[in-house]
């Protein structure tokens, strides 16, 4: 098998839902949609979102689990996913007072929504409070906003617990979210029993998210988790609910040859042992030191072959210290066990077409091929965006292969889009097509900005052989 291109560069083919074929093939109905709400568009469909959120539910069915899944709203924010979602009869995870207003504007009751929102002020509280939605609460002060906001209205608000300082092997696992888990049975026993300074919270369960994408991570904190519902239960304390969060892993590419060939490659470039095949020979995360290879790569592993429902799967049989697995005890301790998805339910939801705008060289020879778009709409916290996009001619032309970067509309010298040095069959020409495919999770808004005063992308949605914006 080759897993480089005619010129040599790597090749990192991408995993295609069969819905984004059908919709390219559509050219008159792309070119309509570019023409009246420019480019980039942001092209969605809801039918690998419902697949996913099944894929999740199949392995909670498995082992007979009470559970609820929480889309994470945050990871894209068109509001056909969260309608989606309650429409399944799952649940939302909303980050923000918007998130959470739009949530309740589409007539999701409160009871199908969290708001986990990292900074919490007291609109956001009030608007959660009114419509009774559980709020997964970090620190002391929220407690304290929380409790002002229960004794103005008198209301019981319901509170969900978060917690970390989780350990393996000795090791702290960083977070600067949560409450220190070994400590929560008493903190709660005291704060919301004893001495009745937060009288006003409803205790319901508890919640964490780990950063990376470990399951053992994961399967560490349940069982802590679980040890700390226990001792809550002798308190007199019970929890309904047991939340593990998100990061849930997701396979973007094809083939595991093309992800190992190109970290091959991108060292043996650093080294001088081959023509480059980043801009200005970016190492992702790794650099040289006196003739060596060090540090890792700042990139989202996107081949994984343990992924999405699978990696549920293996949190869920993991035995803590050789005992039952995971599945059992959580059965045994009677709690809903919650997750939030955000990427892995919009695998394979959305793409990205922007219009070739112009060709030219740099001082150093480099062909950039522009785009009518910025990086910040094609961007997450990874360094690079490591799928190979698609090319699509607007009229029939010769072969004429070519390679170069495709650049985008900020006035900055480092305004990539891609990174990578991207291989064509043909040579893009002005009013082309460039598809970037499976950019839904995070990859369309999380970064989007409105710099130079460029508008944001309009997010339509493939329907019956039409194109309609999100919400229609």
């Amino acid at each position: 098998m080759n897993s480089k291109t005619a010129d040599d560069l790597p090749k990192l083919t991408p995993i295609i839902h069969p819905w984004v074929n059908r919709c390219l093939r559509q050219k008159k109905l792309i070119n309509r949609a570019l023409r009246i709400y420019g480019s980039p568009i942001n092209i969605h469909n809801t039918i690998p979102f419902e697949e996913n959120v099944r894929k999740f539910k199949s392995i909670f069915e498995k082992y007979g689990l009470k559970h609820r899944i929480y889309f994470a709203r945050k990871a894209n924010k068109c509001i056909s996913f969260p309608k989606a979602a309650y429409t399944m009869g799952e649940a939302i995870d909303t980050a923000s007072l918007r998130e959470l207003s739009q949530c309740l504007s589409l007539g999701i009751p409160g009871r199908k929504i969290i708001t986990t929102a990292a900074v919490k002020n007291q609109k956001l509280l009030k608007t959660a409070v009114n419509d009774s939605v559980p709020i997964v609460v970090d620190n002391d002060d929220e407690c304290l906003l929380i409790q002002s906001i229960g004794e103005e209205t008198g209301l019981e608000i319901p509170v969900i617990i978060r917690v970390s300082h989780f350990v393996q092997n000795g090791e702290k696992l960083y977070s600067r979210f949560g409450f220190p888990v070994d400590h929560i049975a008493d903190w709660i026993r005291m704060n919301l029993g004893e001495n009745q300074k937060y009288n006003k919270l409803s205790y319901r369960g508890l919640h964490f998210h780990l950063n990376g994408y470990s399951f053992e991570h994961r399967a560490i904190a349940l069982c802590r988790c679980l040890d700390a519902i226990k001792q809550l239960k002798a308190y007199g304390f019970e929890t309904k609910s047991l939340d593990m969060g998100g990061g849930f892993l997701v396979n973007y590419l094809l083939h595991k040859y093309q992800w190992d060939s190109f970290f091959t490659e991108l060292k043996s470039a650093l080294l001088g042992k081959r023509s480059q095949i980043t801009f200005a020979n970016d190492g992702l995360g790794y650099r040289v030191y006196k003739g060596n290879i060090i540090g890792e790569p700042n990139v989202y592993p996107f081949y994984n072959e343990l992924n999405k429902e699978k990696v549920l799967e293996a949190i869920l049989t993991y035995q803590c210290n050789g005992g039952s697995p995971l599945w059992k005890r959580i059965s045994d301790s009677q709690v809903e066990l919650r997750i939030e998805p955000g990427r892995s339910l919009l695998d394979q939801a959305g793409i990205t077409i922007a219009r070739v705008c112009f060709r030219k060289k740099d001082t150093e020879d480099n062909l950039l091929i522009g785009v009518e778009m910025n990086r910040t709409q094609l961007r997450s916290s990874s360094a690079d965006f490591l799928l190979d996009p698609i090319h699509i001619p607007i009229e029939k032309t010769s072969s004429h292969p070519s390679s170069g970067y495709l650049v985008g509309a900020y006035c900055l010298e480092q305004e990539l889009i891609l990174k990578r040095k991207i291989s064509f069959s043909t040579l893009p020409k002005v009013g082309d097509w460039i598809v970037f495919p499976n950019t839904a999770g995070y990859m369309m808004h999380f970064y989007e900005s409105e710099a130079h005063l460029f508008e944001l992308a309009t997010n339509l949605f493939y329907k019956e052989n039409d194109l309609v914006k999100d919400g229609s």
